[in-house]
């Protein structure tokens, strides 16, 4: 945004509830950026579908975590746009606009923040050359 005249209109970053991504959210918010995600599964890691907080909120709706996930999402303001090949999943993944999750329960999925991507750091000088070699 400093080198550009134009501010951009969506960021796409890694988010999830093991990387909450908070400040960065605060951010985007304060100048009209929409925050979009990748991973927001986190890929299956850290066994994220059978957490037992996102299992007890997702028994607590009748939903499953990834409802659950893209529930706390969409909450947050964050755009979701979920990956499946999977026509049933498409479907689940859409059903998210019939519960709300309650401040109590938002306050449970932040204590799964590790601060940290899951998969590679953006500030690691080695991982931006590779990236920008990458992407050319």
């Amino acid at each position: 945004m400093v080198h550009c005249e134009i501010v951009p209109a969506v960021n796409q970053i890694e988010t999830h509830p093991s990387y909450l991504r908070e400040e960065e959210s605060a951010f985007h918010q304060a100048h009209g950026i929409v925050q979009q995600l990748w991973a927001s599964f986190a890929k299956g890691e850290n066994e994220i579908f059978n957490n037992p907080i996102l299992t007890n909120i997702a028994q607590a709706h009748g939903k499953s975590v990834a409802q659950v996930i893209l529930r706390w999402l969409n909450q947050r303001g964050i755009a979701v746009i979920p990956k499946s090949v999977t026509p049933s999943r498409v479907i689940e993944n859409a059903d998210i606009f019939d519960f709300t999750l309650s401040d109590e329960q938002l306050a449970q999925i932040a204590t799964l923040e590790q601060g940290q991507s899951l998969f590679f750091s953006h500030r690691n000088p080695e991982m931006v050359k590779w990236l920008s070699e990458v992407y050319r």
